[in-house]
């Protein structure tokens, strides 16, 4: 089974990302209701993808990203930034920070599950 970590304050949304996501094969989701609940998370047990939402209440998502990157043990986990910032200087500071991917809310299923499928897939950034 691939796990998946679904990163989002809120839990309307990381609902609908795991709704999305529903068809794709050998999935386990764990959830975080925040960057530090991330970090805490992808520290314990390892992940095979994060859907990382930038805007939350205690570390931001860049944070989370930089953690990431900075260690061996998670620098190869893909990472697919999920948020409202649609915004140019957002996407280029995600990707710099280590993004694998870029997308902006509201997504679709058709657009969403098979980005997640081609970054599984993958393996790595």
């Amino acid at each position: 089974m691939r796990r998946v970590l679904v990163v989002d304050d809120s839990a309307t949304m990381r609902r609908m990302v795991m709704a999305a996501l529903r068809s794709l094969d050998d999935l386990t989701f764990d959830q975080a209701v925040s960057g530090l609940e991330a970090i805490e998370r992808i520290t314990l047990e390892p992940v095979d993808l994060v859907v990382l939402d930038l805007n939350m209440p205690d570390v931001h998502g860049l944070e989370v990203l930089r953690f990431m990157r900075g260690h061996d043990s998670l620098k190869h986990v893909p990472v697919l930034v999920l948020t409202t910032r649609g915004d140019e200087p957002s996407r280029r500071a995600a990707m710099a920070e280590g993004a694998t991917q870029f997308m902006t809310k509201p997504f679709t299923p058709e657009s969403l599950a098979p980005e997640v499928e081609r970054l599984l897939a993958s393996g790595a950034m």
